[in-house]
């Protein structure tokens, strides 16, 4: 196992009170829309037949229900980027994302509630009017902006960068899905959470910083899966192992990536996926987040049908994504 940080900083004041480590870098979460945080977010078991039959036991893990604004591994990996960029002085934060990214809209929620400017450089062009996701992070705030796709693929080189700082000015630079050495040592304290019996961790994978997080968390004898939602996603093998290195000097060795779920790549479906989903509500009442979490479940009941996981199995599913009851 590798240990998470030693000590935590304490929690923050429930309102801020500008931009210090100490409110930034606590388990209690800020409120948004007068609905109370939960941290650490529950964990319930999914009875399904179709895993007891095979002697499997499935518990959720409800990051999901963490807050509102700042949901499943945001602010995981948020935690630790805030309180390094109040630590450095800055009080602006630049990231990077697509035109429906959550990970601009949760920075967005996160600069606003604790005292930062917020840049989002978006891939591709503007278009108006602007969607959900990008209304909601303007309407926290976040300035806006874009750039073609083929300099957004050069996006962390240095000359994109010092055109970027040429113009924004001094910024805490984000990558793109927040995923870096702060955000695997925010993602390492899931494990901690869980005070039952289980096995494995299942998660989706996306940029890899919660996976490695996670499996760097576990104690000896438990493994992670993490669950591809791009296609070709075989380089997140490395990028996993680049940020266990980058955190904590080496890798983990206690984890393996689920490469043939992504149903044609990232934020696309296909028909298993649409007839999974479309059963899962039918059978247990709750939607499922289409790109990353109705793709982790496709994986975990696929593979317990292929007998991928002995009996006496227990699985945590980290719920990233919302899972919802349908309208009506």
């Amino acid at each position: 196992m590798i240990r998470p940080r030693p000590s935590l900083p304490p929690p923050p004041p429930t309102a801020s009170s500008g931009i210090t480590p100490a409110t930034v870098s606590g388990t209690d979460l800020p409120t948004a829309s007068g609905v109370a945080p939960v941290a650490p977010s529950p964990l319930t078991e999914l009875c399904d037949p179709r895993l007891a039959g095979a002697g499997v036991r499935l518990l959720l893990k409800r990051d999901d229900l963490i807050h509102p604004d700042l949901p499943g591994n945001k602010w995981r990996k948020l935690r630790y980027n805030l309180t390094r960029a109040a630590e450095l002085g800055h009080d602006t934060l630049l990231t990077f994302g697509g035109a429906y990214s959550n990970h601009l809209r949760a920075v967005a929620a996160a600069g606003a509630r604790f005292g930062f400017r917020t840049v989002g450089v978006v891939r591709g062009e503007e278009h108006l009017p602007l969607n959900e996701v990008l209304a909601f992070a303007v309407g926290r705030g976040m300035r806006l902006t874009y750039l073609d796709r083929t300099t957004y693929r050069a996006k962390h080189t240095a000359p994109v960068v010092e055109t970027l700082r040429e113009r924004f000015g001094r910024f805490y630079l984000l990558p793109e899905g927040g995923s870096n050495a702060q955000a695997v040592h925010g993602c390492a304290e899931l494990p901690g959470e869980i005070a039952v019996p289980y096995d494995v961790v299942c998660c989706p994978v996306g940029t890899g910083g919660t996976l490695a997080g996670i499996a760097a968390g576990l104690e000896p004898g438990r493994r992670a899966l993490g669950v591809s939602v791009l296609r070709g996603g075989g380089f997140l093998t490395e990028e996993v192992t680049r940020l266990q290195t980058e955190a904590y000097g080496h890798a983990s060795g206690n984890w393996s990536i689920a490469l043939d779920f992504h149903s044609g790549g990232y934020a696309r479906s296909d028909a298993a996926l649409d007839a999974f989903v479309t059963d899962f509500t039918a059978r247990h009442g709750l939607r499922l987040d289409r790109i990353y979490v109705a793709k982790m479940m496709r994986a975990i009941f696929t593979m317990t049908g292929d007998g991928a996981f002995p009996p006496g199995t227990v699985l945590v599913a980290v719920i990233t994504g919302p899972m919802t009851p349908p309208p009506g």
